[in-house]
């Protein structure tokens, strides 16, 4: 292919990255432009490897708002709680849409008519709340769980649940009469014949910005299976739960995760190990235990950390309930200075329920037999944002989520969006067609925050290149075809009869 990189024809057609040759990587534009633009005799004599990179990654990010095609879309079946999580890389929106069977979108439009406001802690009397044992567990009794399978729902976390051969599992999470349950069985994969398990673990992250101590306490009872006893623990960390949820006595052939050790709980309390409570199959059944004046000052956010898992010494290979865990509690030790979300509206509040629960106006209609315009003008006047029956969205920057009406649950939802093109490594790359303008985007901005007069002085001119490059780039990045004008600009022609 005459690449330089000895790249065969093989090697492209057999790869999974077709059509990667428009693009240079932003490495290979910061190597170019150190050996066009940096050294002695050159523009800019000496400059550190890193504040290239710098400009660089700052230049991408303007070329992806307005002169890239940056726009990335995301799929999801709306669960039941009408909500979409915001993109890891998300900038702005360019389109929200659903998909019918045929497989064509239908556009879904903003709704400024409601939102998801904070709701304050009140008291009965109506004044702000700031209480002392303040719980900041969000559903701490288990008492709301997922319609469908009767699981932890967010924003409890877990680990994917492992299957042995993809069908049965390996371990369990479940709600039964507002207790969270686990179930283990034994495995002898991996090497390890001798019957491993896994330590499975469950999370919240909770906000302890106005806090310095805490106290844990929970209701857990750990229980024996015939091949070993049973461990729970529960308490504070900085880190969620491992995804690796192995607990292999034999590690020749693979690793084990670390739920199963107590390290994982890595804050502290005064005389205590670390910041969790432990229950084992000798301590009986519905033990109490609490943990008072857990450090947290150095925090903004911990995550609250369930470990369930069985110390396996022999083979059992039926899935078995085996520990419990309920009434598990964080609460400040002191009184909060800072207002507080109301009981159960912690995430959703009393605006947002009601609206989810409602058919929103915009798509209250009386449409018969795909009749979208009754007799006698009835719809006429009606506000054009409000006549469609698609469904409508609104955004909540505080939380970082997507709300959608009661309509389009469990649709097929399409999110349009812009990124910045700084997501991942891979993503970080230039069109050849804008690669003379991002030479000249890292030369101006590398000349215009210098202070040597000589930089000065070249500044002005790298502007008017940098200008005079970027229109270019946009100019052969608009992809305009001939023949497609052509075509458009032909039904243009067209009399319209009145």
């Amino acid at each position: 292919m005459g690449l330089l990189d000895d790249t065969t024809h093989k090697n492209y057609y057999q790869s999974n990255t077709f059509g990667n040759y428009q693009f240079t990587s932003l490495d290979d534009i910061i190597t170019q432009f150190q050996i066009a633009y940096v050294g002695e005799g050159k523009i800019i004599q000496k400059v550190k490897r890193a504040d290239i990179a710098f400009h660089a990654q700052r230049g991408l990010q303007e070329f992806s708002f307005d002169t890239f095609k940056s726009i990335k879309s995301q799929q999801i079946d709306l669960p039941p709680t009408l909500v979409m999580p915001l993109p890891h890389d998300y900038v702005n929106y360019t389109k929200l849409s659903w998909a019918d069977s045929a497989g064509i979108k239908h556009p879904l439009y903003p709704t400024n008519s409601t939102n998801n406001p904070f709701q304050i802690r009140q008291e009965d009397d109506g004044e702000y709340s700031f209480p002392e044992e303040l719980e900041l567990i969000v559903n701490n009794d288990f008492s709301a769980a997922t319609l469908a399978n009767n699981k932890p729902a967010p924003p409890w976390y877990r680990n994917n649940i492992p299957s042995i051969n993809y069908v049965d599992p390996a371990a369990d999470y479940n709600v039964s009469n507002e207790v969270l349950t686990f179930s283990h069985r034994t495995r002898t994969s991996h090497g390890d014949a001798s019957g491993w398990g896994h330590a499975m673990s469950m999370w919240q992250k909770i906000d302890v910005s106005d806090q310095d101590y805490v106290d844990i306490s929970a209701k857990g009872t750990a229980v024996d299976m015939t091949n070993g006893p049973g461990v729970l623990r529960f308490g504070l960390s900085t880190n969620p739960g491992d995804s690796n949820t192995k607990n292999l006595n034999d590690q020749t052939y693979a690793d084990s995760g670390t739920n199963h050790l107590p390290e994982i709980f890595n804050l502290t309390a005064p005389d205590s190990v670390g910041s969790y409570l432990e229950w084992r199959s000798s301590d009986g059944t519905d033990a109490s235990k609490e943990l008072l004046k857990v450090d947290v000052s150095a925090y903004d956010e911990v995550y609250v950390l369930i470990v369930s898992y069985q110390e396996f010494s022999g083979i059992n290979n039926t899935l078995t309930v085996t520990n419990y865990i309920d009434d598990v509690s964080v609460s400040n030790s002191y009184a909060s200075t800072k207002l507080q979300p109301a009981v159960g509206n912690e995430s959703q509040s009393s605006t947002w329920n009601n609206y989810k629960a409602n058919t929103p106006s915009e798509n209250q209609d009386d449409y018969q037999d795909d009749t979208y315009w009754p007799m006698d003008g009835s719809r006429y006047g009606l506000d054009p944002q409000h006549a469609q029956a698609n469904g409508s969205f609104y955004i909540d920057p505080r939380l970082g989520r997507i709300h959608f009406s009661s309509n389009i649950s469990g649709k097929t939802v399409i999110l349009d969006y812009i990124s910045d093109s700084l997501g991942t490594d891979a993503e970080m790359q230039v069109h050849k067609f804008a690669e003379e303008a991002m030479y000249k985007y890292i030369a101006y901005a590398i000349l215009s925050t210098s202070s040597q007069p000589i930089h000065q002085q070249l500044a002005p001119r790298f502007k008017k290149e940098r200008f005079a490059e970027t229109r270019k780039a946009k100019l052969r990045l608009s992809n305009i075809k001939l023949e497609e004008l052509t075509q458009i600009l032909r039904g243009k022609s067209k009399q319209i009869k009145h």
